[in-house]
């Protein structure tokens, strides 16, 4: 198979598309094998999941809010996961990334990590025009929406971030709302927080936004955030360049005679 050059900098980009839940956490455990072992080099895995709601390692599970009935009902698969953070939904019209990055070679500071994504998205949000935040205390990108009349300033949360680490390689990651039926927060708690609802960019805009307008920024500033030099490369060309490098690994090694 071909092989691509690799720079110390080089992050491979690759667009999944619509993908399961569980076979992009699949994905996600053989990428950081691969890059543990050093045989890849830095990857974003983008991909869109139907319907889920996943429950972080140091989530509780009174903050979903539906029965096991419902979510059969409502067709969403449910699933406890080793990130941080709390219970989330991903869903259509969500941008959900999963960088699997040596911090080793970056920067060893998880909380400087996780800055670094909420930066990415931050500007991204901002040439739609639309001003995004942190809030103390509070992970991810909010947004503050100005009082109106009686009613006062309300903040709501565009994206999500919860991340892993093995020696220090980086798991999991953000889910981005832009076109996200925002009913289906409805049956969590958002990330363990009582009061605060989910916003997307289409309801920020008050008109359709399309995925194509938005992955290119995301990946521009997450190339300039993070320091990475962006390489698109096809997700049956990962596996199979994966799966070659599991086959070798697997090879036993025989001593000479």
């Amino acid at each position: 198979m071909e092989s691509l050059p690799i720079t110390d900098n080089t992050c491979w980009v690759v667009d999944a598309g619509f993908m399961a839940y569980r076979p992009a956490f699949e994905l996600q455990r053989r990428l950081v094998a691969a890059r543990k072992a050093g045989t890849v080099p830095d990857v974003l895995l983008l991909c869109e999941h139907p319907h889920v709601i996943t429950l972080g390692r140091n989530g509780r599970l009174e903050h979903l809010l539906a029965s096991e009935h419902l979510l059969r009902q409502m067709n969403v698969e449910f699933h406890s996961t080793d990130r941080g953070g709390d219970i989330t939904y991903h869903g259509p019209g969500q941008i959900v990334g999963y960088p699997i990055l040596n911090l080793a070679a970056i920067r060893r500071d998880v909380a400087w990590y996780v800055r670094q994504l909420e930066q990415v998205m931050i500007r991204a949000t901002a040439e739609f025009g639309i001003e995004a935040g942190r809030k103390a205390g509070m992970t991810g990108v909010w947004i503050e929406a100005s009082a109106d009349g009686d009613q006062p300033a309300t903040v709501e949360k565009l994206a999500a971030i919860g991340v892993h680490l093995s020696r220090w390689v980086t798991s999991h990651g953000f889910a981005y709302n832009v076109s996200t039926d925002l009913r289906y927060f409805d049956l969590i708690v958002p990330c363990g927080i009582q009061g605060k609802r989910a916003t997307s960019l289409e309801a920020l805009l008050g008109r359709a936004v399309h995925r194509e307008e938005v992955v290119p920024r995301l990946l521009r500033h997450f190339a300039a955030v993070l320091g990475r030099e962006m390489r698109p490369v096809l997700l049956g060309w990962l596996e199979e360049t994966l799966h070659e490098h599991e086959q070798a690994r697997e090879v036993p090694v025989h001593a000479a005679p």
